[in-house]
């Protein structure tokens, strides 16, 4: 049984290949578990995470037809190329339902929000979706979501909100940490206004 807060980030500098081999361990350990986990990012990135997963001993093919491991690209939650939240959301309860159905007792799903957001790369609504996510992920005993921050592709206020919206990081399979920076989602519009210069890389530095 997993143990925490179910809706968690990661945060991460340098090549998306990089922080694979971590996250893919996480991947393999639930899998072996025999859970359902749903990967979602660009083709070049999940055509990485399949070739960790095997040299884990995972046999890709044979989960992906099982449905336990579902690997997409898909970019139906965008609205003529921008983010949709509320497209996304349903995505999201669909694949709930169906792994509910499927009698799953754990569903994880990690998203890229670089990849995401899609090519306009319009963030004014990333608060309104995170904010939507922690509820929908309350709501839905299940499910757990790990939102994957790139520093590299990401704007600061961007990252600086995710920060804040997000109780728990990720670390690596058996490691998760509190976020001492959390703020309740009433309170992160004020408190982002409260603290317009805030020093991002410095808060970084310390929970990574």
């Amino acid at each position: 049984m997993h143990i925490g807060p179910r809706h968690q980030c990661i945060l991460y500098e340098g090549s998306p290949f990089k922080q694979l081999e971590r996250f893919a361990a996480l991947v393999a350990h639930k899998l072996r578990e025999r859970h359902r986990f749903v990967f979602l990012n660009n083709p070049a990135v999940i055509a990485a995470l399949r070739s960790h997963l095997a040299a884990l001993g995972i046999d890709v093919v044979h989960e992906l037809d099982e449905g336990r491991l579902i690997l997409s690209s898909d970019n139906r939650h965008l609205a003529n190329g921008r983010f949709d939240a509320g497209k996304m959301l349903d995505l999201l309860a669909t694949t709930v339902d169906h792994a509910v159905r499927a009698g799953y007792e754990e569903l994880w799903v990690s998203g890229d929000m670089t990849w995401e957001f899609g090519a306009e790369k319009d963030f004014t609504k990333l608060l309104e979706y995170e904010f939507a996510l922690d509820l929908f992920v309350r709501q839905r005993p299940c499910l757990h979501g790990i939102c994957q921050y790139h520093q590299d592709t990401l704007p600061p206020k961007v990252i600086l909100q995710g920060i804040y919206c997000h109780e728990s990081l990720y670390i690596n399979v058996t490691l998760s940490r509190d976020n001492p920076y959390f703020v309740p989602s009433q309170s992160v519009v004020e408190h982002l206004s409260e603290l317009p210069g805030a020093d991002v890389h410095a808060m970084l530095t310390q929970l990574c």
